[in-house]
C-alpha cells in the first residue's frame, strides 16, 4: 500500500519512534503505533472522525503526528488530522504535525467540550509541518470542527421533525453505515430538489452551509402549503458516513472519491442515491440539485454555455448578482461545462435529467455565522427562483 510504504520511509529517514522509544533524530526501525504515551502527556486517535494517522514521540511534552491520506494518493489534497490529548499540569504540549503526503491546509481547532476555538500554528516555508502549542489538560484538535454521525441525526430529526417530512436509509455503505436521508413535502409533488452532503470527508464548511440552508427549508416547507405541495427535496447529507468516521481525506473505505463515482456507481453509495432516484413514482422527477462542498474560496460551480434557458434565467434568478450581497460571505459564480467521463454529481445530474445542477463550495475559513447566514438566505430565495423552470 502506497500509504504505509510512505509511513516507513518516513520512520526510516526521520528515525521516528514509538511509546518510550528514542528521540526523533535517532534512528529506529520500529512500527508505529496509534496512539503516544508519556509520563506527561497521551496522544491518541480513538473516537469517531480521528485520522488516519500516526504518532511519534519526540520529548516528555513533544510529539509529531503523522498526517498521511488513507489510500493512494488523492485528488486535491485534503490533508484531515483529528487527535484527542491528555496532558498534566506542568507545561505547554508541542504537537508537530508532519505531512508525509501533501502539505498543511487546515488550521487547528481546538475543543474541550464545552469550548471551541482556533489555534495559531506556525508553519515551515515548505507547509510540510506546522507546529502547535496546546495548553495543559484535555482536548480534541482536529483540522475543522468535528461534525460527526451524531450531529447529522439530530439535524435529520430536527428536519424530518419541522417539515413533517420522513426519515429514510436510502442503503448501506461499505462500512454497513446507513445512508441516512429526509423526505419532505408531499410524496407525489412533481418537482424533487436534491441536496447532497458530505461526499469528502474533511469539507466542514460544505456542512454547515448545508445545515444552514435544510434547516430554513424546513422552516419554509412548514409553513407554505403550496410550497410543499409542489416541491419535494430528498436531503442526503452524509453520502460517505464511512469517510467521516474514519476521518478519510477524500475517499469512501472502497478507496473511491466518491464525486468521481457518478454515472460508474461502482460504491454502494452512489449506488443508494441513484437506485432511490430511479424509484420515483412517474411524472416525479429532479428539477434542481445542490452538492455542497469545501474548497479554498466561497463559489458556485455551475453549468456553462450548455445551460438551457431556462436553467440561465434559474441561475440569474437565483444567485445573479448577489456575489457580493452578504458581507461575510462574497462568493463567485464559475461557469463550468460537463467534462465528460468525469463522474462529478455535477455533471451527472445534468446530463442525466438536464436540471440546473451546482456545486456549492463553502471556504476552508469561511466566517461560520456569515456562512449560515448566507446559506440561509439562498434558502429563502429558492421557491421563487424554482419558478424560473416553470415557464
Amino acid at each position: 500500500m502506497i500509504v504505509r510504504h510512505l509511513l516507513v520511509g518516513f520512520v526510516l529517514a526521520t528515525g521516528a519512534c514509538t511509546s518510550g522509544a528514542p528521540p526523533l533524530r535517532t534512528v529506529i526501525a520500529a512500527p508505529v503505533e496509534s496512539a503516544c504515551s508519556t509520563p506527561a502527556a497521551r496522544l491518541s486517535f480513538d473516537f469517531e472522525g480521528a485520522s488516519f494517522s500516526r504518532c511519534v514521540i519526540e520529548g516528555d511534552r513533544e510529539f509529531s503526528v503523522l498526517v498521511t491520506p488513507e489510500h493512494q494518493l488523492p485528488i486535491n489534497p485534503s490533508p484531515w488530522y483529528a487527535f484527542r490529548y491528555d496532558a498534566s499540569e506542568g507545561g505547554d504540549l508541542t504537537v508537530h504535525l508532519r505531512y508525509v503526503v501533501g502539505e498543511h491546509r487546515y488550521a487547528p481547532s481546538w475543543s474541550d467540550g464545552t469550548s471551541a476555538r482556533q489555534l495559531d500554528v506556525e508553519v515551515s516555508d515548505d507547509r510540510k509541518i506546522a507546529t502547535v502549542v496546546l495548553p495543559a489538560g484535555q482536548a480534541t484538535v482536529s483540522a475543522q470542527e468535528i461534525f460527526d454521525d451524531a450531529q447529522y441525526r439530530k439535524a435529520m430529526a430536527r428536519w424530518a421533525k419541522a417539515s413533517r417530512g420522513k426519515l429514510l436509509t436510502l442503503g448501506q455503505s461499505h462500512g454497513g453505515r446507513g445512508i441516512g436521508a429526509v423526505r419532505m413535502g408531499r410524496t407525489n409533488a412533481l418537482r424533487l430538489v436534491v441536496l447532497i452532503g458530505r461526499q469528502h470527508p474533511p469539507e466542514v464548511t460544505g456542512a454547515i452551509a448545508m445545515e444552514a440552508f435544510v434547516d430554513r427549508i424546513a422552516e419554509m416547507m412548514a409553513g407554505d402549503p403550496q410550497f410543499t405541495d409542489e416541491y419535494q427535496f430528498l436531503i442526503v447529507p452524509q453520502v460517505n458516513p464511512d469517510g467521516v468516521a474514519h476521518g478519510n481525506w477524500r475517499a469512501n473505505l472502497g478507496g473511491t472519491d466518491l464525486n468521481r463515482d457518478w454515472g460508474n456507481f461502482s460504491q454502494p453509495e452512489t449506488q443508494a442515491v441513484r437506485d432511490w432516484l430511479d424509484a420515483l413514482p412517474e411524472g416525479v422527477r429532479p428539477v434542481l440539485m445542490l452538492d455542497f462542498h469545501s474548497t479554498f474560496r466561497n463559489l458556485f460551480y455551475v453549468q456553462g454555455d450548455e445551460a438551457s434557458e431556462q436553467e440561465k434565467q434559474f441561475l440569474a434568478a437565483w444567485l445573479g448578482g448577489k456575489e457580493a450581497a452578504f458581507p461575510a460571505y462574497p462568493f463567485t459564480i464559475e461557469r463550468r461545462n460537463a467534462n465528460p467521463g468525469s463522474g462529478t454529481t455535477k455533471n451527472w445530474f445534468h446530463q442525466t435529467y438536464a436540471i440546473p445542477a451546482y456545486t456549492y463550495e463553502a471556504a476552508d475559513d469561511a466566517d461560520r455565522a456569515g456562512t449560515r447566514e448566507a446559506a440561509r438566505a439562498l434558502a429563502t430565495a429558492l421557491p421563487e427562483a424554482l419558478e424560473a423552470l416553470n415557464r
